[in-house]
Formats: structure tokens, sequence, C-alpha cells
């Protein structure tokens, strides 16, 4: 019994003592023992001890690989540091601690994965209603694939899904995509295509709880385009142009975008020449070699369509015209300005001549379209038809004008022989002077409204050089004659201007002179009065203008001229010495007429107190004409003045 007790005790304090050693020296790990690490991140394995002051540590790999990592003890804790994260780090991982004869080991199992980026979603091309398109979901550098889940919708509508089981043949990086064919449709537009990946990079734990898998996804908004159709051509004016002329095209075309428009035009060989870019094209001032085919074409991102249409472009035949006519009649001495203008053409050429090859004689300027040939002055060289030779292109036209010449400057020029005295035979000529041609002239002479005399001067023929022409007559006139009106009318009758009669005139009122007659000189109040009475003598003529009347009184000694006034002269207070033969002379530049008569004074008895009327005036006239004429001589000495004083003009009285 003892010794079975004894035994028992032992065995006791054996078990106790190996309970406690377990007690004094643990090791742990951090983090737990599997961990799941990206390749290319760092991770850092953690071993520490306790219940041991020094203890030493190693590191191994279960199959005896490398670590690829570095190890760094401190105390009681060693870690192993791998950065980065590669395939050589899939292992599992012992870490042996050593506390005198103790000895402790922990395993790590670390589990790599590679998942760095999101999904990439490739499009065949654009999406086009119609045309069915293959969607690629790619998801790159994944590892490891047999654990990847990749799926695809198109808004809410799953298109596809699918798991890479297949087994691995080696440790890479692979990428793995997921292909979907579908057609696309206009409720496309806007819809959202999706692309999800999962990686399943964690197993199921002891607790029986599955971790949520690494998840990446990409999004892309669907745009879904319609091919450019129905591409329409509009042409204003027409396809067929004339040169010069211009056109302008517009292209529509339908599509989704709405198509670009880009025109061209077909090249001999085939090739297109781009012209624009924009729905409407307008070309101007066309030539010919712009006929051709032009090509619109409506362009988007999903195709293109094409139009065609020809444009014929026509030679466009000018115009000349010449102004200011094509027969012109110029006066000599005159400018003149010929015109040739031509329209439709940009860029003509002028040539002027003459029709015989004479020379010009003027001078030509061009101004654009127009050229002008002046032609200053006027000659008998200028007399010529001249044509205007316009060269377009390769084509020409001519037009000529006719230039006449004329001369008729100066009106008519009457002029008589001698004054006209009626029943006189007078000569009249009336002269045209520098004119050209005289063989179409034509002169008349009128009097009053009656023609007298006309004149045509065909039979002198044609001479290029003025002449002077006329025409003469003569007649008789007579005093009914005076006041009427002579007239004496050219005309130049130049066959292109009948519309504009070249005519010229002069005019002469026609007086007719008489000479004196019907003379009447007489005494008033009678040829026979008393000394001392007021006697008036008148002389009169008739009714003949222009004429001089002289009263004279007839002496032995001399006769004296009489101051009359419109022929009349008074005798204030007739004296015995005032009687006499008193004589009228009527006389202008055809003749004269005399008359005369006798005065006859009869003297007075005495009587002392007669005191006559007549001798109270002149007394008081007397009396104030005295100062007067004092006054008058005083200041005209003090200015100097000057005058002279005529007896022979004074006593001359013309009426």
């Amino acid at each position: 019994m003892p010794r079975k007790m004894v035994v028992i005790f032992g065995a006791l304090n054996i078990l106790w003592m190996v309970f406690a050693a377990s007690q004094a020296f643990k090791i742990e790990i951090s983090p737990k023992s599997k961990i799941v690490a990206q390749i290319g991140d760092s991770i850092s394995l953690t071993c520490s001890t306790t219940g041991c002051e020094s203890p030493s540590f190693s590191w191994r790999t279960q199959i005896d690989s490398p670590l690829n990592g570095k190890v760094r003890n401190e105390g009681t804790m060693s870690t192993l540091i791998m950065d980065p994260v590669s395939f050589g780090n899939e292992h599992s991982y012992l870490c042996t601690a050593t506390c005198g004869t103790s000895k402790a080991e922990k395993t790590f199992q670390v589990d790599i994965y590679s998942f760095p980026k999101d999904p990439e979603i490739h499009l065949s091309g654009p999406l086009e209603v119609g045309k069915p398109i293959t969607v690629k979901c790619l998801v790159p550098d994944v590892y490891p694939f047999d654990r990847l889940e990749i799926e695809m919708k198109k808004g809410d509508h799953l298109l596809e899904k699918k798991e890479f089981l297949e087994s691995m043949e080696r440790k890479s990086l692979e990428n793995k995509s997921l292909e979907v064919t579908f057609t696309p449709t206009n409720e496309d537009t806007g819809k959202v295509l999706a692309c999800q990946a999962k990686l399943h990079v964690y197993e199921i734990d002891d607790e029986a709880q599955e971790k949520e898998p690494q998840k990446r996804e990409t999004t892309k908004k669907l745009q879904v385009y319609i091919s450019p159709k129905n591409t329409v051509i509009s042409v204003n004016p027409s396809t067929r142009l004339q040169e010069s002329g211009s056109v302008t095209m517009t292209c529509t075309s339908e599509g989704l975008p709405a198509p670009q428009i880009f025109w061209s035009k077909k090249l001999d060989n085939g090739s297109l020449q781009l012209l624009s870019e924009n729905a409407t094209l307008t070309l101007i001032a066309m030539r010919m070699e712009d006929s051709g085919i032009y090509v619109c074409e409506g362009v988007n991102l999903v195709g293109k369509n094409g139009k065609e249409v020809e444009l014929v472009v026509q030679e466009k035949l000018f115009t000349v015209e010449l102004s200011p006519g094509p027969q012109i009649a110029a006066q000599i001495g005159d400018s003149v300005v010929l015109t040739c203008g031509v329209t439709g053409c940009e860029s003509p050429s002028f040539f002027w001549r003459t029709q015989t090859g004479s020379p010009l004689s003027g001078k030509v300027r061009r101004n654009g379209t127009t050229s002008t040939l002046t032609l200053s002055p006027v000659s008998f060289a200028n007399e010529h038809s001249y044509l205007c030779t316009v060269t377009c292109g390769h084509k020409k036209q001519e037009k000529g004008i006719k230039v006449d010449l004329y001369s008729f400057s100066r009106d008519p020029e009457i002029e008589m022989s001698k004054l006209l005295v009626d029943g006189n035979l007078v000569n009249i000529s009336c002269k045209i002077p520098n004119v050209y041609p005289s063989d179409r002239l034509e002169i008349e002479l009128l009097k009053g409204e009656s023609i007298m005399k006309n004149k045509t001067f065909l039979v002198d023929g044609h001479k290029k050089s003025l002449e002077t022409k006329s025409l003469e007559m003569t007649f008789i006139p007579t005093t009914e004659d005076t006041g009427k009106v002579l007239v004496c009318r050219a005309k130049l009758h130049i066959d292109e201007m009948e519309f504009e009669l070249k005519q010229r005139q002069s005019t002469q009122i026609l007086h007719v002179n008489v000479a004196p007659k019907d003379i009447n000189l007489t005494a008033f109040p009678s040829e026979s009065v008393k000394e001392g009475d007021t006697v008036t003598i008148f002389c009169t003529c008739g009714n003949v203008p222009q004429t001089w009347i002289i009263l004279k009184k007839k002496a032995e000694a001399g006769d004296t001229v009489l101051k009359s006034t419109n022929g009349a002269y008074t005798i204030h207070k007739a004296q015995l010495e005032d009687a006499g033969v008193y004589e009228c002379e009527s006389k202008n530049e055809i003749g004269f007429q005399l008359t005369s008569i006798t005065l006859d004074v009869k003297g007075r008895e005495n009587n002392k107190d007669y005191f006559s009327p007549e001798l109270l005036v002149l007394y008081c006239a007397t009396s104030l004409i005295i100062p007067a004429i004092g006054m008058i001589i005083y200041f005209a000495r003090k200015a100097n003045m000057k005058g002279s004083y005529s007896l022979v003009e004074a006593q001359k009285s013309k009426v």
C-alpha cells in the first residue's frame, strides 16, 4: 500500500512539472493562421512568445522553398516581411520559437490573388440600329482565374454570366473576358451597359460563413447610332448654267448623330476633290471647266451615304453695244465720245479701227467692261465708219458706228444793198457761213408769214470743205412793210437725224423810209399880230419818223436859226423887227422839204398910261434872275466848273 502511494505521488509531480512548464513558455502569431494577400501588396507575419526572456526564432516554408521575404527579430517578437507579395509567397510558413530545451511552432497559410483593375468594356464598333454588335468585358491581370465570375447587364436585363472553372496549368496573371453579341434598337439609347467581375478569394471557415468576394464593376452609357441615309441634293437655279453665273446646292442627310456634310467634285481619274464641309455649296463666276459631277456625302460615326449631281456650264453669249447709236451726226469742232460696252464677259479685250483702215484720229480709254473712243475736236478726218472688236475668251464680236459730219455753227446773216425807201428797189442777201455739207442746205426768205423765195444747193455736189452759201433777191418796199419781220431761215437736212432737224434763222424788223412831205408851217394866234403880242410859230411834217425840223428867219444879211422845241418857236412881246419871212425845213436821211410864212407885226398908238402885263411879268422875273445868275457864276468859279454851249445844236429839234 505505501509503495502504491509513492508511485502515485511521483506521477503527480511529473504532471505538475509538465503543466507548469507549458504555462510558462507560449508562442502567438499575427495575423491568424491564414492570410489572403494581393500580388504587389505588402504583408507582415509576426511571431511572439511569452514565458521566455530570450527566445530564438526560425522561419521556413512547409516545402522548404525560399522565404521570399525579410526576417526581423526584436526580443520576444519575430516578423517576416513580404514586400511586394508575389507568386513566391504562396506557401504555408512555419515559425519555430526555442526557449532553452523548449520549442514551440506555429503555421501561417499565405494565399495570393490579383484583381487590380476594373473591367474594361470594348465594343466591336459603334452601336448602329439593326446591326449586331459584340461587346467584350475584359478583366485584366487576374489570379486565380478559376475563382473568377463575370456577368454583363444591359439596364436591368442580364445578358450573360460566366465562371472560369477550368484548371490552371501554371501560376500567372491572365486576362479573362466575357463576350456578348446583341442587336441594338432605338430604345437602347441611354441605357447603361454594366460589366461586373467577382473574385472568390475566401474559403468557408470553421464557422461555416463565407466572406463576400472581391468585386469590380465598369459601366457604359449606350449611344445607338443610325447610319446616314436618304441623302438629297437641291440645286438652285438649275443644273444647267451659263458662264459667269452662280449656283447654290444644298445637301441633307438623315442619321444619328446628325451626319456631317462633305461636298466634293469628282475628278477625271475618279478621285474626289474636297470642296466644302458645309451643307450648302455656292459656286460663283462659273466657267466651263466647272462642269462635272459633284458629290455630297453625309458622314457620321457609323457610316456614310452619298448623292451625285451633274452640273453643265454652257458658254455664255456676251453682247456688245455701241452708243450713242449705229449712226451719229457730229458738228465739226465739237467733241464726240463713242462708247463700246460689253455685258456677259468679265474681262473683255477691245480693238478700235476704221472700216477703211484710216487712222483713228482719236483717243482710246478703257474702264472695266467699257471702252471709249474720244474724237476731239471733230474734223474731216473723223468722217468714217468706226468698228469696235471685242474678244472674250475665244469668241469675238464686232459692232460698227458711222460718224457723219456737218458744220452749221452760225446764224444766217441778212444784208441789204441800201436803206429801205418807199418805192425804191433794194437787193436783199441771206448768207450762211461755214456750212457743210452744202448740198443738204435749204434757205428760205420770208416776209412775215409769206415765203418770198427759197433755194436748195443739190446741184453743187458734195465737197469736203466749209463753204458759204447765200440766197439773194430784189423787192420794192412800201410803207406797209414797216414793222413786218424779215426772216432768213436755213435748214441742214441730215438724213440720220431727221428727227432732230438742224435749223437756224435770223430776223430783222423792216423799217421803210420816206422823204419828208406834207410839211405845214403856221403862226398862232395869227400871221398878223400887234406889237407887244405873243405869237408862236409851229412846223409839222406829217407822221414820218426820224425827221429833223429847222426853223429859220430869213434876212438879207443871213438866215437866223431859231431855237425851237418840237418844231415850235414862241416870240414874247413881238416887236416890229420880228416881222419878216420865217422858213421851216424838214429833212431826214432820204431828203428834205421847205415851206415859209410871213409874219406881220403892226405898231400900237402912243399911250403913256399903258403898261402891259407882259412888261410887269418881265420886270419881276428880271429882278429875281440877276441875283441868281450872280450866285451861279460865283459857285461855278469856286468849283472850277467847266462846260460848253452850242447855239447851233440848241436851235435844232429832232422829231
